[in-house]
């Protein structure tokens, strides 16, 4: 399964951004508003600069407590991105997601971000891609 047949599966969303600039109290809001694990930020909403998940905002809570929710996003970010292509597969980005350890990744194509996808709609499409195998396989067993 490729990427972008996990994308064409997913309920019909735009793409969740910020600006850089928008505090993470505004950020952490968007995120329980929106129910997402996690935000792009971007300036004009197709380049992406950053992500700032759930995660990030947890763990710099942790550190410094409530102070940090008037940083803005920019300062809290992952700046280095790891992205996909919408060919890539389903595995690869499972791969790439297990070994850098995060959950959330941009889809480009060129220099333009097309979609997010999560390790969730990863999974997802896998174990339905595995029973659908399965019943190929339970119906040549038993004649079908």
């Amino acid at each position: 399964m490729q990427v972008h047949q996990i994308l064409r599966s997913k309920p019909k969303q735009s793409i969740i951004t910020v600006k850089p600039g928008t505090s993470i109290a505004d950020a952490a809001r968007l995120l329980a508003e929106r129910r997402i694990g996690a935000v792009v930020v971007s300036e004009d909403g197709k380049t992406p600069m950053g992500i700032l998940s759930e995660r990030d905002i947890v763990r710099d809570l942790g550190r410094r407590g409530s102070g940090c929710l008037v940083d803005t996003v920019d300062a809290l970010m992952t700046r280095n991105l790891i992205s996909c292509e919408p060919t890539d597969s389903a595995d690869s980005v499972l791969e790439k997601m297990t070994a850098g350890r995060f959950r959330h990744m941009p889809v480009m194509e060129g220099a333009e971000m097309t979609g997010i996808i999560s390790i969730g709609d990863v999974v997802a499409a896998r174990m339905s891609e595995l029973a659908m195998e399965k019943d190929a396989l339970e119906g040549m067993i038993m004649g079908n």
